[in-house]
């Protein structure tokens, strides 16, 4: 799926443009501090109850936060086993709203790694496309679509 290429809506102004980009701005920097702090519960509650996560690392796309939940509980277990850490960063974001109300947005994210006692590097460098939606708490994720750089 090609976010870019799909039709916007109309414009919205530049306030609401620029609230926006910082409501979803916030959004990725709690959902990724929880990625990456080892909480999955709450990371999977950032999750729409059926959404869908696409990762080259993994056979198929990932469903439901119960599956986001047993995925990343794994991740975190094999990072600790090997003594590292990941922290994601998200940025350049490209913020789309949608008239049916769901909010596209492209983004580039580097994934860093660091050994406990060694520097750290950067693991993966990646682009991440997300279908958001609004649910009672605020921003959803409904599908996420993530590709590497590294891979064909």
């Amino acid at each position: 799926m090609t976010i870019l290429a799909e039709t916007p809506t109309a414009a919205p102004s530049a306030t609401e443009g620029a609230v926006l980009y910082a409501e979803v701005q916030q959004f990725y920097a709690r959902q990724m501090q929880l990625l990456d702090l080892n909480r999955p519960q709450e990371w999977a509650a950032t999750f729409t109850e059926d959404a869908s996560f696409d990762v080259p690392t993994l056979p198929e796309p990932v469903r439901g936060r119960a599956g986001l939940v047993a995925a990343t509980t794994r991740s975190h277990a094999q990072l600790e086993e090997s003594g590292q850490r990941h922290r994601h960063f998200m940025g350049m974001l490209d913020v789309r709203p949608r008239e049916d109300g769901t909010v596209h947005v492209r983004s580039y994210a580097i994934v860093y790694a660091s050994t406990i006692g060694q520097d750290s590097r950067v693991h993966r460098v990646c682009v991440c496309e997300d279908v958001l939606v609004r649910g009672a708490g605020g921003l959803l994720v409904a599908t996420r679509r993530v590709t590497r750089d590294d891979l064909a």
